[in-house]
């Protein structure tokens, strides 16, 4: 098969389209022909060497994808060849096949396009594990996303406010707050003019992608019982902590990720999926949550869906599609969406 490889760690450049092996299925696995799939931060430090994908896992870039069911293992039930589904990765999406457990695969939600879904299982994961199941997000309170018109912040969004929150989100300029507030959020703060915690007032789940950077505000802005959770460290890795704020607050801070969790176990993907499955994909099925794609490329044209990323003008998630697996099509909403340059 054909698979997005990185030739040396570095730019976007190093990425080529190049033969690798074929997967095979093990057991309690499916093999999915791949339609889509799309790009997150974590590819870029991949790609740049400085983000290994977890023991065993392939080394294809990748966190998601859509496709269709070419194969099943042993032991695999409730899913047959032809199924089309969703799925989150460890690695390998950037290919004409990938091989993923069985329970880390998601059914396409009613109402969304085959590619426009390979956009879904990472944000869903991720804002449904912290927000919800971490974080215990209530009806009534306020959350405020970080990053709010990237793909989990466009996507933690939508979650909050069908949860019956008042939502308070950060971006870099007046348009992409504008297309926050389409999608919900209440409170809006250029982070480049104003301070979140003066905005905001008090937040009692917050959702930080920028580490280091934020520390010292997040607990600021927390309220009583607040609590902070760490998803990301554009901002850096060591900040210093306020350990009596949190402690006059009752707050938590919590670091987590999700690509190094195991498959089974309390803490696993599995279950996370299974909660997405029975919780979220109801939400996006009646429309109080939906897809936000910003362009689909080629996936030849990984180098550019990288740069653009980078370049910070990405409003939502990036996808790229294989066109011999999911051909343009007129009912493809994804298909149509216009690059925003």
């Amino acid at each position: 098969m054909r698979a997005i490889t990185i030739r040396e760690p570095g730019g976007p450049d190093v990425l080529e389209w190049a033969e690798v092996p074929d997967p095979e299925p093990g057991p309690g696995e499916v093999l999915l022909d791949v339609a889509a799939t799309a790009v997150n931060r974590a590819d870029l430090l991949q790609r740049q060497g400085h983000y290994p994908p977890p023991k065993g896992a392939s080394d294809v870039l990748g966190l998601e994808c859509s496709g269709t069911v070419a194969a099943v293992g042993a032991d695999v039930t409730g899913l047959r060849v032809g199924d089309e589904v969703c799925a989150l990765l460890a690695g390998g999406g950037y290919a004409e096949r990938v091989v993923v457990p069985a329970a880390q695969v998601l059914p396409v939600p009613d109402g969304v396009d085959l590619v426009t879904a390979a956009s879904l299982p990472e944000v869903a994961c991720t804002v449904w594990s912290n927000v919800v199941m971490l974080a215990g997000l209530k009806s009534g309170e306020t959350f405020l996303v970080h990053g709010g018109a990237g793909g989990i912040g466009t996507h933690a969004i939508q979650v909050a406010k069908a949860l019956g929150a008042r939502v308070a989100v950060t971006a870099g300029s007046a348009d992409r707050l504008a297309r926050c507030a389409e999608l919900g959020a209440d409170v809006l703060v250029n982070y480049r003019e104003q301070d979140f915690v003066a905005e905001v007032g008090r937040a009692d789940v917050v959702l930080d992608n920028m580490g280091a950077a934020y520390l010292g505000r997040n607990v600021d802005v927390l309220a009583p019982d607040g609590r902070l959770v760490v998803i990301g460290l554009q901002g850096g890795v060591k900040g210093e902590l306020n350990i009596g704020k949190l402690l006059a607050k009752r707050a938590s801070v919590t670091g987590t990720g999700l690509r190094s969790r195991p498959v089974d176990g309390p803490h696993g993907k599995g279950r996370i999926v299974a909660e997405v499955r029975e919780h979220l994909w109801p939400m996006i099925a009646d429309g109080r949550v939906k897809p936000v794609v910003h362009d689909v490329l080629p996936i030849e044209r990984a180098a550019d869906a990288h740069r653009a990323l980078e370049g910070g003008e990405v409003f939502g998630k990036l996808v790229l599609g294989l066109m011999a697996a999911a051909p343009q099509t007129a009912g493809s909403a994804a298909w149509k969406s216009a690059a925003r340059d």
